[in-house]
């Protein structure tokens, strides 16, 4: 009976010794396997035997196979995995919209100034067919970079789009393979055991989805691992998943959102909820960058537009007769987006529509007053906050708020509200400078309708004997009245001088008196006068309307001087006011300016959130990952006690064939 004993103690060793050989050929044959946990033999001696003599060992038990694991660091690889993946998609994203602000030749500034330099040859020779059509063909193909970058700006949504569709499918597949894990583990436990490779399997899938969104698990007595994101909301419960999809945005169709299907309802998920993770990454990217990039370059191209076809209405074309001249640059309609949210009745969204005649009728506009006030920004209105039945206007670039009411002037355009009035609670989304880039183009075709000529003309009276000269005249005004003839008489050496204004029957219809100061324009019946030099007393200036159209250069000039004229509107802290003050090309290097500090902040935040995740997954690896080293030296080390385990083996079949041989078996 002791020789059993024997054979058994060897037996159990051998068996024992085997089985973490095995365990340590599987770490090393899954070292490089993603997701593995290191795995070690747990080993117990056995019960000893009561003897007379004391205790006498069995041997040793395998008692089970154990992972290396650390729930707190398996929690920071994930966060860290979510903030390293929302970085690094956003800084790709971002990389991208960069190469829309080009640089030299190739970008929007140096066509703006290439526009507005044609007008120099215009103003040199007003006549000259060849220089208006440079005018033309510069201004054409100021307008298609416009409509090209709002198209690209499109396209970059889009894909923003199928990149969110991409990520969900596999969020939603990867929760799915979740729960059936939690099935096989729950049913793995109840043979006594930890199934290690299955717990692995969970542990990467959870760690792929944080890639995607910001994750939080939950484990349960029955060995399941519950999955929550956006603040609580459940994706894995037990053996059941949710899923997620995408929805379209309340104002915009061509923008999404997500949201989370559970227990048949849709939970729409913000922003703030997904801050992390590659779909919070392009969340913020289509939300923030894109919006604002769309509006810098709105707010550019609605300036210039602006300010070019204010200018060119001023002026007089080559037609007969001669006529104020077209629009140049056409920038399609402002938008006004109501909220799907709004109240509706009979299915129609009367906060926002009217039927009149089958044609449906925002009962909110705007329109543009001033574009060089104009911002690069979206606003959201909403009726009724509060109950107190006015309008709420949030400007969304920076957050201000401000009351409104109906025909008020914000930014440089007006908000018109008209019945049927929202209800309580409705929002609508405002983009006067948005969809201006993509909508851009050149509506005036023909050499002769460009303006070149001023409706009005200076002459110096012949007996001057100052040094006066009319160094520019220009129309300013829309009120302006060609028909109207004015004369500046002087009255002394320092500058008085006394006007009026007579009609063409000579009557005088007003008259007055002033002084001019050197360097300082004289204003009058909506023209600008700039005079050189120094009038004596009794010099005489005399404006009246342009005979010549053909001969004249005024408003060419005028258009010319509006590539160093403050067009776009630049904007200060919240709530510290508005002022018009950069020029068009001023206002492009600010705009890649702004683009290149995003993109060169992402990439570091991509840098250091990268870093963070790599550190994390490292001290993970010093408690989970294998070590090939370690496991060499184990390797021997059970190779020599497999082996002493079979000379024990082996010795006790030489007392048991030795016992044999006396007999006293």
């Amino acid at each position: 009976m002791a020789n059993m004993a024997l054979l058994s103690i060897g037996a159990r060793a051998l068996f024992a010794n085997y089985a973490a050989l095995q365990t340590v050929g599987n770490n090393i044959a899954n070292a490089n396997t993603p997701g593995y946990s290191r795995q070690s033999v747990e080993l117990a001696t056995a019960s000893g035997q009561f003897t007379s003599q004391g205790f006498f060992g069995r041997g040793v038990d395998v008692t089970t196979v154990s992972r290396a694991h650390s729930e707190i660091l398996s929690r920071e690889v994930n966060v860290a995995t979510a903030f390293a993946a929302a970085d690094q998609v956003r800084a790709s994203q971002l990389q991208r919209l960069e190469g829309l602000f080009g640089t030299g030749e190739a970008g929007l500034g140096f066509a703006a100034s290439q526009f507005f330099n044609a007008f120099v040859d215009v103003a040199n020779n007003p006549q000259d067919s060849s220089a208006r059509q440079v005018v033309l063909s510069n201004a054409d193909m100021l307008a298609q970079r416009f409509s090209a970058a709002g198209d690209k700006i499109s396209e970059l949504q889009s894909g923003v789009v199928q990149d969110l569709g991409v990520a969900l499918a596999q969020l939603n597949t990867l929760a799915r393979g979740v729960a059936d894990l939690n099935r096989r583990v729950g049913d793995a436990l109840g043979q006594g055991q930890p199934p290690n490779d299955l717990l692995d399997q969970r542990d990467e899938m959870i760690r792929k989805i944080s890639e995607i969104v910001p994750v939080t698990t939950i484990g349960a007595s029955d060995g399941s691992l519950s999955v929550f994101i956006g603040g609580g909301q459940r994706l894995v419960l037990g053996s059941g998943a949710s899923s997620m999809s995408l929805i379209s945005d309340k104002f915009d169709p061509t923008r999404v959102g997500v949201a989370l299907a559970e227990a048949g309802k849709t939970i729409p998920l913000t922003t703030n909820l997904l801050a992390s993770g590659k779909i919070g990454g392009l969340l913020r990217f289509q939300n923030s960058d894109l919006v604002d990039a769309r509006n810098l370059l709105g707010q550019m191209a609605q300036a210039i537009t602006g300010a070019v076809n204010e200018q060119q209405a001023l002026g007089l074309g080559l037609g007969q007769p001669p006529a104020g001249g077209a629009p140049v640059f056409s920038t399609g309609g402002l938008r006004v987006a109501p909220s799907t949210g709004n109240a509706k009745a009979g299915g129609v969204d009367v906060a926002s529509f009217l039927d009149v005649n089958g044609v449906r009728v925002p009962s909110v506009s705007i329109a543009i007053v001033d574009a060089t006030r104009l911002q690069a920004s979206d606003y959201e209105l909403l009726a009724d906050p509060g109950g107190s039945g006015g309008y709420q206007l949030t400007r969304l670039r920076d957050g201000l708020v401000q009351t409104i009411a109906s025909g008020d002037v914000v930014d440089g355009f007006r908000i018109d509200i008209a019945a049927p009035l929202p209800a309580a609670g409705d929002r609508f989304l405002l983009q006067p400078v948005g969809q201006a880039a993509r909508d851009m183009q050149l509506v005036l075709r023909d050499p002769r309708g460009i303006a070149a000529a001023s409706p009005v003309t200076a002459t110096l009276g012949s007996t001057n004997t100052g040094t006066a000269s009319v160094a520019s005249l220009r129309a300013v005004d829309p009120s302006l009245d060609p028909n109207l003839t004015a004369t500046l008489t002087f009255t002394s050496a320092s500058g008085n001088y006394n006007w009026e204004l007579r009609d063409p029957g000579n009557a005088v219809v007003s008259s007055g008196s002033a002084t001019w100061q050197a360097g300082a324009p004289i204003l009058l019946n909506g023209w600008e006068l700039q005079l050189a030099g120094a009038a004596a007393n009794g010099d005489r200036v005399t404006v009246q309307k342009t005979l010549y159209p053909a001969a004249n250069n005024g408003n060419a000039r005028a258009l010319a001087d509006l590539r160093s004229a403050a067009l776009v509107g630049t904007q200060g802290t919240a709530g510290a006011g508005l002022e018009a003050g950069a020029t068009i090309t001023d206002a492009y290097a600010n705009a890649m300016s702004e683009i290149a500090v995003r993109v060169q902040g992402a990439r570091t935040s991509a840098q250091i959130s990268a870093g963070a995740s790599a550190a994390a997954k490292a001290a993970n690896d010093d408690v989970a990952g294998v070590n090939l080293d370690e496991e060499a030296a184990r390797l021997i080390q059970y190779q020599q006690s497999y082996q002493a385990a079979a000379k024990l083996l082996q010795v006790a079949q030489t007392v048991f064939d030795a016992l044999l041989a006396t007999g006293r078996v």
